[in-house]
Parts: C-alpha cells; structure tokens; sequence
C-alpha cells in the first residue's frame, strides 16, 4: 500500500508586536496593516482627543455595531451609517418609529443586527437626557479627569481589553439607558477618541497625539 505524501505544514507569518516601518518610511502601530482606509484612520483619527458631544456620540454607537465585528468592517460601512442614520443626528434617532427601523433592517449597507439598531434609539435619548444636563463631553471626561490618559505601551500584547475605567464607563452608561457599551467596547471607544493614548511607544503619532492632549 502506497503511502501517500505527508505535505508539510504551513503556517501563518506572526502578527507583528512591535511598531512596524511602513514602505512610506513611518514607523506605526502593526495593526492597520497595509489597508490604506484603516493606515488613513491610525495616521489621522485614532487616538485623537475628541471634544465634540456629537462625535463622540457617533463614534460610540458605531463600537457597538462594531461588537462581534472587526472595526475595519465599521470603518468601511461609516459613510452609509452616517446616511442612513442621518448623520448621526441623535434628536433625529431618538424619534425613530418602527417604520424607520425596518427600512435600516433592508439597508445592506450597514449592519443589518435589530438588536443594535433598537439599541441606537434608546442610547439616542440617553444621550440627550445626558447633554442636556452635563454635557456629553464633558460626562465622558471627567472619568479621566479631563485630560487623555498617556500609556507608554511597547507592544500589542501590553495593551489591555479594558481597564477599570472602562467598566466603570460602562456601568454608568448601561445604568443610564445605553446598550451595546461593555468595558471591552468602552475601552475601544476611549482609544480611538483619544481618551488614552494607545498608540505604541515608537508610532509616529504617539509623540504627536500626546502633544495634542498637552493642547488642551
């Protein structure tokens, strides 16, 4: 009995830990690999102190349709989510009717999940009820004082899922109406609106983000 051929195994390269020199000759965080969309949102967005109530709402209702999801697939679909949830506007959302959800539950643009959608609605009056109080901005500031944390983290596996900023972020949150915020989603969100600096020691735009919170 012939023996068939024993083919040897093949493995994937290792993820980079560690920044990576980019053929552009910048040294970035490994994770946006070589996807111009997601290199553009590492190099201008990620990271980045955001101040405005309306952003950081956007953003924090994209990270739970994000949940489950890699953010690339978010980032791709963002401009069809900013259309059909019209620009984010959360006076707009928050008088969604049912008709309305149904219509986003046959737009393929987006993420096509009823409970998320659903979520959006209820997280849209939380947040007016939020804004008009305190501010939103403000409300998310000042678990960290005002002022984005700075990390100093040398590779990827440094980095943590959340932290106990995050939890109590989303404890918060969840007791005030919001879906889809667990601490692992929080802490994403905090990373890319800047209220930690995440980028590793050795990016570019670690030294430029850390300047741009001293701004402040």
């Amino acid at each position: 009995m012939t023996k068939k051929p024993v083919r040897p195994e093949v493995k994937n390269p290792a993820r980079p830990l560690e920044p990576i020199l980019y053929p552009d000759g910048k040294t970035r965080c490994p994770w946006p690999g070589s996807d111009p969309l997601y290199v553009a949102y590492h190099d201008t967005e990620w990271g980045v102190p955001e101040w405005e109530s309306r952003a950081l709402f956007e953003k924090l209702l994209l990270d739970g349709f994000q949940a489950g999801l890699s953010w690339i697939t978010i980032l791709r679909k963002r401009d069809a989510f900013r259309t059909a949830f019209d620009g984010f506007d959360p006076e707009r959302i928050a008088r969604y009717t049912q008709k309305k959800l149904e219509r986003l539950m046959q737009n393929e643009g987006i993420v096509r999940n009823r409970a998320k959608i659903e979520s959006s609605i209820t997280s849209a009056r939380a947040y007016l009820e939020l804004e008009e109080k305190i501010g939103f901005s403000s409300y998310l500031w000042g678990f960290v004082d005002g002022r984005p944390q700075q990390n100093g983290f040398r590779k990827i596996t440094e980095v943590p899922a959340q932290t106990a900023v995050s939890e109590k972020i989303s404890k918060d949150l969840k007791a005030r109406g919001f879906n889809f915020v667990g601490p692992t989603i929080v802490y994403a969100f905090m990373q890319a609106c800047g209220l930690v600096n995440d980028h590793l020691v050795g990016c570019f735009r670690y030294e430029e983000c850390a300047a741009l919170a001293k701004g402040r």
